[in-house]
């Protein structure tokens, strides 16, 4: 939707949405580009969401598709759900991303091209018979050619700067033609780049010179005849920020802390696309917590889950490859009934798979992958904001039923940014504990029994080691109820494991929340984690089809809702999409005996809302008719 205007004999399109793609090499710096562009736009105080995708080599070969990185930011001036299934302009920083990504954009779409790489050997090298920026293959799209190479050492030539280092701030000249075209801020863009480069101030303002060259191509050039508005976003009142899904959940865990009043360690080891909540926790020491960057994964889970014995907070974060690793400790945590938190940022596999990818197969992982019976509770944020809520649940979870709990989060929400609205740290949950500080047997002994119960949550107690008279056996093998002494006995194992399961079962989880406008509709989608976007967007597009869809999205993924089989039952069709083959659906089918239509996929990419609302359209149709 759009309405034109004219200021000053140039003429001004007012949108409510716009998608942006950044594509180039990864030496091009695109996600740089993509966020620094975000930052701007959220400043201004749009509603956004972005899809950076990137390649897992640090450094493919150049020029190459393997090789081509990617930004995609969708801003606008109402709530949006997605980083949107196509862009509405695509910046091409080479052949090679041209020919990866041309195909996502619509006919009409923006092009604007760097023709500096567009020379034989690129174009060969990506299989390009022909230049075509010569031929007719891109007469569909409104064509933009431009130096951006050549211009951005001309802008630079008066520093001393050399060829190579100058080519290297093309993208901020890319940068400034599309602030420029959409009339984004400047000075936030400039004051972020001068401190980036601080150390390096003739890098920082070769930046800036190369910034404000492509901001006045655009405002000089005669061939961008027309400018863009997206106007603010109608938010609710308070303060927000952008955030990252991976930064969101660093934060969660500071706020859990405060809350908690417990000191915290994150025992864990790099791995993508989960090393970022380490690099942010490090940041925080004066909060309470330690960071401790272990040789390996299996150290890192066993130093938190030392840390909890000990009295703290124990967390490790890692992605899928690392739970594998991680599964017997997470079953000593569950055979210990010590708080842990096991933070998953999916990604595809199996083993190393795709590492900058997404997915969400690791829910059935989750869910059984240790020896034994070893239930945990487990936690899905939806988006990169909800990553701090999430945080807080599954904190309060461990905490409260002493237990260790999978927090499932993926590389799309991890790596995603959109708003986030500041809480008031006076509205925050009150997640302090109390330790034993007396002996409790009930046989008048005098002694401290460790696997003794609140007969409510069938927590048991948590004794800080040291204080006295609390001494108290713990470690691998089997617990007698009560003393936590070593035990064969048959009937005290079926006991035990029956007791852990039933303290699972019974956590305390919200009820499940449908939203179905008309309250006529006989179809539901059903989703959890980062599918969240997608399918409320694909929703939105049906019911302005004159269709009536229901969505509900879980959050907590074990135990389930205890309304959800009266919610699964009030529909006639449930259909389940997930980036995975199916392992939601299966637990649902299991469970409630309910026949789910799974609808999957696990190309490494999101859903897109049009594939979905195609899916949910026929489905809906064909209930319609019955």
């Amino acid at each position: 939707m759009s309405t034109s205007g004219d200021t000053g004999g140039s003429s001004v399109t007012k949108l409510d949405r716009v998608v942006i793609r950044f594509a180039g090499d990864s030496g091009d710096g695109m996600q740089l580009t993509g966020d620094r562009f975000t930052s701007e736009a959220a400043a201004f105080g749009n509603d956004l969401s972005t899809m950076p995708n990137f390649p897992a080599e640090i450094r493919a070969p150049q020029g190459t598709i393997p090789g081509v990185s990617s930004f995609q930011v969708h801003f606008a001036d109402y709530d949006i759900l997605t980083p949107g299934d196509r862009p509405d302009v695509l910046v091409a920083m080479n052949p090679a991303a041209l020919k990866a990504n041309i195909a996502d954009l619509p006919a009409g779409g923006t092009l604007i091209v760097n023709t500096d790489e567009f020379v034989k050997r690129n174009l060969t090298k990506v299989g390009y018979a022909a230049n075509p920026l010569e031929d007719d293959s891109l007469a569909t799209y409104q064509v933009h050619e431009v130096a951006m190479a050549t211009l951005t050492q001309g802008a630079l030539a008066e520093t001393g700067l050399g060829k190579k280092d100058a080519e290297r701030c093309k993208n901020m000249f890319a940068l400034g033609l599309l602030s420029w075209m959409y009339h984004r801020p400047t000075e936030g863009t400039e004051r972020f780049l001068r401190e980036k480069f601080a150390k390096k101030p003739d890098i920082a303002e070769a930046n800036v010179l190369a910034f404000r060259a492509g901001y006045y191509y655009g405002e000089t050039t005669e061939a961008f005849a027309v400018t863009y508005q997206v106007a603010p976003a109608k938010l609710n009142p308070g303060t927000y920020r952008q955030i990252t899904g991976n930064t969101a959940l660093a934060y969660g865990i500071v706020a859990a802390a405060q809350q908690s009043k417990l000191p915290v360690l994150l025992g864990t080891y790099p791995i993508t696309p989960a090393s970022d909540i380490l690099h942010e926790l490090s940041k925080h020491k004066q909060f309470g917590i330690t960071t401790f960057q272990a040789e390996d994964e299996i150290a890192g889970i066993c130093a938190a889950l030392g840390a909890s014995y000990g009295g703290a907070l124990g967390i490790t974060s890692t992605s899928g490859p690392g739970v594998a690793l991680k599964s017997e400790t997470i079953g000593l945590g569950v055979m210990t009934e010590l708080p842990l938190l096991v933070i998953d940022v999916q990604r595809g596999g199996p083993s190393t798979g795709l590492p900058t990818k997404t997915e969400q197969a690791d829910l059935l992982q989750a869910m059984y992958g240790r020896n034994g019976e070893s239930p945990v509770p487990i936690v899905a944020p939806q988006s990169p904001a909800d990553c701090f809520a999430a945080a807080m649940e599954a904190t309060h979870i461990a905490l409260k039923y002493r237990t260790p709990v999978l927090l499932l989060s993926d590389g799309a929400i991890a790596n995603g940014s959109e708003p986030w609205l500041v809480p008031d740290v006076d509205d925050l949950a009150d997640l302090s504990v109390e330790f034993a500080t007396e002996p409790n047997a009930p046989d008048g002994s005098g002694e401290f029994w460790p696997y003794l119960r609140d007969p409510e949550t069938l927590a048991r107690a948590w004794a800080v080691p040291g204080t006295p008279g609390l001494q108290h056996r713990i470690g691998g093998l089997e617990k007698q109820d009560g003393t936590g002494n070593i035990s064969y006995d048959p009937d005290n194992h079926e006991h035990m494991v029956r007791l852990r399961q039933a303290k699972v079962d019974g956590i305390d989880v919200p009820d499940l929340v449908v939203h179905d406008p008309s309250s006529a509709a006989r179809v539901l989608a059903l989703g959890w984690g980062s599918t969240y976007g997608p399918i409320g967007a694909a929703c939105r597009r049906v019911r302005k089809l004159g269709h009536h869809v229901a969505q509900a999205h879980l959050r907590h993924l074990n135990p389930f809702p205890a309304n959800l089989a009266k919610v699964l039952a009030a529909y006639d069709r449930v259909v389940v999409p997930e980036m995975n083959l199916g392992q939601l659906a299966l637990l649902l089918r299991g469970k409630f005996l309910v026949d789910v239509i799974s609808y999957t996929k696990v190309t490494g990419l999101p859903f897109k809302a049009e594939e979905l609302q195609d899916v949910l359209a026929e489905i809906v149709k064909g209930v319609d008719v019955t």
